[in-house]
């Protein structure tokens, strides 16, 4: 298995994986104009997960410089269990703090159970109940 920086070319790849994900919710920013974007003011800190040449996990990150914000923590189904996606968070949290980004966070859909138990069960992360997120542009 190997971890690399997430790259333009892997565009089409990473969408396959994401629309195989329970609870993942695609949007029109996950189009790859906004993608390719994205990776221009983050590079580095999105990352892949490959095996054999096949991607099967994906970690998107990216900061404001001042928080990081995690997007798309996704293994395919035969690669979990073996510590794939606590080994992406780790990678990019590293890079984060490399760039002096300390804090960061994650947006987990109500209808993604397993996604919630995973980041419930990460040490230092916790769920806030003292905000609300409020949207606006594209589909909420």
């Amino acid at each position: 298995m190997l971890i690399r920086p997430v790259v333009p070319a892997d565009h089409a790849a990473l969408i396959e994986l994401w629309q195989r994900m329970e609870g993942l919710r695609l949007r029109p920013d996950d189009a790859l104009a906004p993608f390719v974007a994205y990776l221009a003011r983050n590079p580095g800190f999105s990352l892949l997960l490959e095996e054999r040449g096949a991607v099967v996990g994906s970690l998107m990150a990216g900061h404001d410089g001042r928080r990081g914000y995690l997007q798309h923590l996704a293994v395919d189904s035969p690669y979990r269990r073996f510590g794939w996606a606590t080994r992406l968070l780790d990678e990019a949290l590293a890079r984060l703090a490399a760039a002096g980004i300390e804090k960061s966070h994650v947006f987990v859909l109500d209808e993604a159970p397993q996604a919630r138990a995973f980041w419930a069960r990460q040490p230092g992360w916790g769920e806030r109940t003292d905000i609300r997120v409020f949207s606006t542009g594209g589909r909420r």
